[in-house]
């Protein structure tokens, strides 16, 4: 089954917790998206997305997952996490959808963690199949 980050109607949900990550010795505050509709709305509609910011978003179950950018304004890197939050799978440089349909970045191996970071970072960090990915604070029930 893969996951695909599609337009929602109405207003914007608000991740409700926060929470920060490291990676290759790199910290970065993230919004978590842990509910089917934050993760549905992602990272979509910004204009921005600070170096040491990003998005994590937590599925209930490991299983292949994919991204798509549709109505996302800004270039990412997508990161895939399995359980033992090692990074299995990377889409790097992802541009913005200009087209309709949008293509989907689906990961390489099953996934429970997928990272959303300004495109570069990956490469910028070193980041490479294998890597251990540390969350801090509490990312609360995920539904």
């Amino acid at each position: 089954m893969l996951f695909l980050l599609a337009g929602c109607s109405g207003p914007a949900p608000t991740p409700s917790k926060a929470a920060a990550v490291e990676l290759q010795g790199q910290r970065f505050s993230v919004e978590l998206a842990t509910d089917d509709a934050s993760r549905q709305h992602g990272l979509m509609m910004r204009t921005a997305l600070a170096p040491d910011r990003g998005m994590l978003f937590v599925f209930p179950r490991t299983g292949p997952q994919a991204f798509w950018m549709k109505n996302t304004l800004i270039p990412l890197d997508i990161l895939y996490f399995d359980a033992g939050r090692r990074l299995v799978s990377m889409q790097v440089d992802v541009p913005p959808c200009k087209a309709d349909p949008c293509p989907t970045y689906p990961s390489d191996a099953p996934a429970i963690y997928v990272l959303e970071l300004s495109a570069g970072t990956a490469r910028r960090i070193g980041a490479k199949p294998g890597d251990v990915l540390k969350i801090e604070g509490d990312i609360g029930p995920v539904r």
